[in-house]
């Protein structure tokens, strides 16, 4: 049965064309698709991934079958090619096709390198991805191909940027990925227990129950990475460690891959103790927002800040800067962070 025009965006698709000087330059593409049994997700229920990519690019696209026509602006139809193309190969690949990663697709769209994303292999697998127990991780912003290519290459990597832009989440699932390559023999998670503007007073409990509240977050990625059961067994091997960074203070860490997060609320002494821990076949990741630090002094306390300044430029070390454009949550988690940071963030 075929998908009608919508005509219920009209008024998006027409606005003054004085903003795209290629706006009268139209096109028509048809886009066949072999693989049929996936086109219900790859369309989404009533349409609205198609519907998406219309609000977002300002093209018209009709379906019938395993065909889709695309209408519009001959650069806009391009890239609703490309972006239908990825969504279709993601499926193929298995990997799961949800409003976030239509959206992220529409976002790299843009970028010469999405093409080298979406072709894939020859076996069809993406060339950057990160592959773990429960699913496998492909870039999702421009940002983040650069960083996935930093943290197989690099020592020490200092990931800086807003929420949402997948520093910590990116992190965590490439080192799962080397824990159970065998590549590292252990994974250590770390951030310093600073309360973000709240009192929270005595905490009752043991040492673990004490500091877990602000290791939450690193939980959470981990449990999307591995099975909980793998996840408990591991940490209580010994093989996953959880700990506040006051913890590594005197150890070295060898063969491991060590991510501090929530970086830009430690101190230049807690910076400089935490990059000394590093060891023989180790990789650091350095995750935080330098304009969100919770210390009393305000960013220029912070040692995240310090930290780049000094070592930026430093053999076998990277630095990866997100922008609002790289957040991947949500659509309004970046329009959030625009509307509190302003559009030149």
């Amino acid at each position: 049965m075929a998908r009608k025009l919508p005509r219920a965006h009209d008024e998006a698709h027409h606005r003054p064309e004085t903003h795209r000087p290629d706006q009268h330059r139209r096109a028509r593409v048809e886009v066949e698709f072999d693989e049929q049994t996936v086109l219900g997700a790859l369309f989404g229920q009533f349409d609205t991934n198609l519907v998406l990519i219309e609000n977002r690019l300002g093209v018209y696209i009709s379906a019938r079958g395993n065909r889709v026509l695309i209408e519009g602006p001959d650069d806009s139809v391009a890239r609703a090619r490309d972006v239908l193309k990825g969504m279709h190969q993601r499926l193929l690949t298995g990997q799961d096709l949800d409003a976030g990663a239509v959206e992220s697709l529409i976002a790299m769209s843009v970028e010469p390198t999405l093409e080298g994303i979406i072709s894939g292999m020859p076996g069809g697998a993406p060339p950057i991805m990160i592959r773990t127990r429960k699913k496998t991780i492909v870039p999702r912003s421009p940002t983040q191909i650069e960083y996935m290519k930093a943290l197989i290459s690099n020592d020490v990597i200092f990931a800086l940027g807003p929420a949402g832009t997948g520093k910590t989440y990116v992190a965590v699932a490439q080192a799962v990925a080397q824990l159970i390559s065998g590549s590292v023999q252990r994974l250590i998670l770390s951030r310093p227990a600073v309360e973000a503007g709240e009192r929270l007073g005595f905490l009752p409990g043991d040492m673990k129950e004490k500091v877990d509240p602000y290791l939450r977050p690193l939980y959470d990625a981990l449990y999307d990475c591995m099975p909980p059961e793998q996840v408990e067994r591991r940490i209580a091997s010994g093989e996953i460690e959880i700990a506040p960074i006051a913890f590594m203070r005197g150890r070295t860490l060898a063969d491991a891959f060590v991510i501090l997060d929530e970086a830009q609320n430690t101190t230049p002494m807690q910076m400089k103790m935490f990059l000394t821990r590093f060891g023989q076949n180790s990789r650091m990741v350095v995750c935080g927002d330098p304009k969100q630090t919770d210390l009393p002094g305000g960013v220029t306390a912070s040692g995240l800040n310090d930290a780049v300044q000094r070592l930026e430029g430093v053999e076998g070390i990277a630095t990866v800067r997100f922008n609002i454009a790289d957040v991947v949550r949500h659509p309004i988690v970046g329009r959030i962070v625009e509307a509190y940071e302003g559009k030149d963030a």
